[in-house]
């Protein structure tokens, strides 16, 4: 697939320009779509951390609160494709800030939700804009760029997500022990606000392209290829979600390490994740496709050290941070839909972060299932190896029915 790209469209045979308004350098640009994903990853994560703190106080149980973090899931599942059909013929820019907006709403209400169904209810509403938002994000960094670093452009929006699990999150969680766990979601609507502020002043318009519309973008559900990315993504990257989930557990139970030790073993696998989704970008605007087999390679490698190194925080430490490298692939994928999906990329883009939703539920069951079965903390690096050899398997089929010409 040859050409450049222009706000996630393919035009072949011409000289890559980026497309960036007069006056305005693509890197401010970056930084404000980044700041939305730093917004979006520090309520992500950071509800999991509050939970003790909002459950008490909204009346309900612990394994009743995390309810409320599911319902923010099912809202970024249904938010993802309903809303990139729904905007095809919107302007990006404009998209976006209307994303932000609804963003900053949802999670300012969640800071004054009088009970436990209200609290429900607006985090499934925080949660609709969170993949529409990086899939259109994405489209628009990689329109800033020439094509040859395109995957680069994309990991800057991403980037905002993975610093927030090292900043964002430990900062959300003193402010919720300091202050209050409402004041958490508080900061994170003032940091989506200002987002959708930058956004609108930085931002290129970026109209939709020439025959956008609800059905065009449908049609990417009929490409076979789109499918297989979206499903190595599902179920490759359920690995690490099988393991950081039950990760506190892990150190608490099996490590016997002190409660201090977590948030710094937790910080390890948010540099992973900077650290992966930088080098992968780098490594996928080289070779895209060879790229996302070596970081599934090396995923379920890091996931089989895990079993191994539970007994020490001094071995376990850095094999969370190989762990956490494996999240590159996140990029990778975003970049990988942008070619398969040819004219309906805002879908297929937004789809993708659906799809690791899926991977954040898919993780954690299966491990449950073997911790039910008896088999221990550690086995959920067993989990995670599964996992990440099946997305191998499915990425192998990508690559061998691309390389034959029978793509769907």
């Amino acid at each position: 697939m040859t050409g450049t790209t222009t706000f996630g469209e393919t035009t072949p045979d011409t000289i890559a320009v980026p497309d960036v308004a007069p006056g305005r350098h693509p890197g401010l640009v970056l930084t404000a779509l980044a700041m939305g994903g730093f917004a979006i990853g520090t309520t992500e994560f950071a509800t999991m951390s509050l939970l003790p703190a909002f459950a008490p106080d909204l009346g309900i149980d612990a394994p009743t609160a995390g309810h409320v973090i599911s319902a923010y899931a099912l809202g970024v599942v249904v938010g993802a494709p309903v809303i990139a059909v729904l905007a095809a013929k919107v302007a990006r820019r404009t998209l976006l800030v209307g994303l932000m907006v609804l963003f900053a709403l949802g999670n300012g209400l969640s800071a004054l939700a009088p009970s436990y169904h209200g609290m429900l209810l607006f985090r499934f509403l925080a949660g609709l804009p969170h993949g529409a938002y990086f899939g259109v994000a994405a489209l628009v960094a990689a329109s800033l760029v020439p094509r040859e670093r395109r995957t680069q452009a994309v990991s800057r929006v991403i980037l905002g997500l993975t610093i927030a699990t090292v900043a964002g999150v430990p900062l959300a969680n003193v402010i919720g022990q300091l202050v209050g766990w409402r004041w958490s979601f508080g900061l994170v609507a003032v940091l989506a606000l200002m987002t959708a502020v930058s956004v609108r002043l930085l931002a290129p318009l970026g109209p939709p392209a020439v025959g956008a519309s609800a059905l065009r973008e449908l049609g990417a559900l009929r490409r076979g290829q789109v499918w297989l990315t979206l499903a190595i993504g599902a179920i490759g990257f359920g690995g690490l979600f099988s393991v950081y989930t039950y990760l506190a557990s892990t150190l608490i139970d099996v490590t016997h390490a002190s409660p201090a030790a977590i948030p710094v073993v937790l910080a390890m696998f948010g540099l992973g994740l900077t650290c992966g989704n930088l080098v992968c970008a780098w490594a996928a605007d080289r070779a895209l496709m060879p790229a996302a087999g070596l970081t599934l390679v090396w995923t379920a490698a890091a996931l089989a050290l895990y079993p191994f190194s539970v007994g020490s925080v001094w071995t376990l430490a850095p094999v969370v941070f190989l762990i956490g490298c494996g999240g590159g692939l996140a990029t990778i994928l975003q970049t990988r839909l942008m070619d398969v999906a040819e004219d309906a990329q805002t879908l297929a883009a937004a789809l993708n972060h659906s799809a690791f939703n899926f991977a954040n539920a898919l993780g954690p069951w299966l491990a449950g299932l073997a911790l039910t079965a008896g088999f221990g903390l550690p086995s959920t690096g067993w989990v995670g190896v599964g996992l990440a050899l099946g997305g191998l398997v499915l990425w192998a089929a990508s690559s061998l029915i691309e390389r034959y010409g029978a793509s769907g």
